[in-house]
């Protein structure tokens, strides 16, 4: 199908790449004039060319389907979403802002607790934290950074106003479906990237590495890093492959690493033990170290925790960083901009009810048919509520779950969530999309340039997860002034 932006209709949605039928918003003007000078045949190459090569590029990603692993390709659409560079330059401020407090929040309550004897954040909702760790109190990480990778989900409603939905702080994964989205598009598009300024994002893994070695216990150019990872069967081993390649950090799993009698942590190599200065982990805290967490843990390494506290080797994330990793803590965080930061938030939370709160419960037990209600620490889309899709028995069921344990969950609005022209089975269609950027911190703040766009492929969907039909798109970050690209010049 040829693309013809008058026929295009976004309806009360707002569209990321047309402001209105045939008027594309002046950002992506230069890829809305190349998409339409396209003939059906050219797209379907470019299309099936993307398709290509996301196969021959091994880019997949796990799917748990009755007790079976299964790999599947990479989805992903060739129509990019495209950001101003002037209203991204805001966004990137506002991602900064608040990680920087996020860390101040993280590092609080596993010292002083402050903000708690101010009275800024409740007590009980520390006490009751699933994700609090009584044994990272009194530990001060290097800069005083327990999150050191965060994955901040961002949505835009009907009128344009930018939201953070969520943070992501345990650890937050998609970063090299990001930068693998970007490798396809230059393939498929190579004119478009010489022709306009798109923002690169292909540093990513050098800041990494940067932000790694920031933390190293041992003051070295080139300290040793390793991404450790649950093995092959988890869903998100290619991602931990692909960064420690791209790094030139070793790949281990917990049976990789040892802990000496001096407290260091060592590497098993075919040249004998080698010392490692930090890791990546990509390992849920509770399985980090069956000395300290679960017992039956066979994917963390015994005396871990030991080594971290005496600060022998670092972790990234920090373990226990979790805690601000919770639904009902996201409440909180303006406040935590204004304590800690004495500045007002750049980028605003969506409203959120807290039902712990009884008149916050009471309206939310009111309204279910109108809101999105989450539980306070499931990721990807599990076990949450979109009121005006469920039907009156998947209401009546969440209603008791809300009454037995009104701390664990928070509840939102059905956000109008933008959307991005989509190919759908031929056609092209508006489908809705969020955004999660990556932010690095440690002795400095790196934050990439657009993130990881996934989009709902189904029609009227407002689940963007991969694993639940989800795909996605390369995310442009574009100066307004960009020059029209011919396609004749290809």
């Amino acid at each position: 199908m040829r693309i013809d932006w008058n026929h295009y209709d976004p309806g009360q949605h707002f569209d990321e790449l047309i402001a209105a039928a045939g008027q594309p918003r002046p950002a992506a003007r230069a890829l809305a004039q190349y998409l339409r000078a396209l003939s059906d045949q050219e797209l379907a190459a470019r299309k099936a060319a993307a398709e290509l090569a996301i196969v021959e590029m091994g880019i997949t990603f796990t799917v748990y389907s009755e007790g079976q692993n299964i790999d599947r390709a990479w989805p992903f659409d060739i129509i990019p979403r495209v950001i101003a560079a002037a209203e991204w330059a805001r966004i990137e401020r506002g991602l900064a802002q608040r990680l920087t407090a996020l860390n101040h929040f993280i590092d609080d309550v596993y010292g002083d607790q402050k903000i708690i004897k101010d009275r800024v954040f409740p007590a009980e909702l520390l006490a009751k934290s699933a994700n609090f760790r009584p044994q990272c109190v009194g530990v001060r990480p290097a800069y005083g950074v327990w999150a050191h990778v965060c994955g901040s989900d961002l949505v835009r409603d009907a009128d344009g106003s930018v939201y953070v939905l969520e943070d992501n702080l345990r650890v937050p994964s998609g970063v090299s479906y990001m930068l693998e989205n970007r490798v396809v598009m230059k393939r498929v598009f190579p004119e478009l990237f010489e022709n306009q300024a798109i923002a690169p994002v292909d540093a990513y893994p050098t800041q990494l590495f940067d932000t790694l070695a920031a933390i190293s216990p041992r003051p070295l150019d080139y300290p040793q890093v390793a991404v450790l990872t649950p093995g092959i069967y988890n869903s998100a081993y290619f991602e931990h492959a692909f960064l420690a390649q791209r790094m030139g950090a070793e790949l281990v799993e917990g049976s990789d690493l040892v802990v000496g009698d001096d407290d260091c942590v060592y590497m098993r190599t075919i040249e004998g033990l080698a010392r490692v200065d930090v890791i990546y982990r990509r390992v849920d805290d509770l399985f980090l170290d069956p000395e300290v967490f679960r017992a039956d843990s066979q994917l963390g390494v015994p005396g871990l925790m030991r080594a971290w506290t005496r600060g022998k080797v670092a972790l990234a994330n920090a373990p226990g960083a979790g805690v601000a990793d919770d639904k009902v803590v996201y409440a909180y965080v303006p406040d935590m901009i204004r304590y800690y930061l004495g500045e007002e938030p750049i980028i605003p939370n969506v409203p959120t009810y807290l039902c712990h709160e009884p008149k916050s419960l009471d309206y939310v037990l009111s309204h279910l048919h109108e809101l999105v209600v989450k539980p306070a620490n499931e990721s990807g889309g599990y076990g949450l509520l979109i009121g005006p899709q469920a039907s009156r028995r998947q209401r009546a069921e969440f209603a008791a779950r809300l009454k037995a344990d009104p701390r664990n969950y928070i509840a939102q609005p059905t956000l109008d969530l933008s959307t991005v022209p989509t190919l759908c089975d031929g056609r092209l269609e508006p489908r809705h999309v969020d955004l999660r950027p990556f932010i690095l911190q440690a002795d400095r703040t790196h934050v990439t340039a657009g993130g990881l766009t996934r989009v709902a492929l189904r029609r009227g969907s407002l689940v963007v997860n991969s694993s639940q039909g989800g795909g996605s798109k390369d995310t442009w970050v574009v100066d307004g002034s960009a020059d029209t690209v011919d396609p004749a010049a290809d």
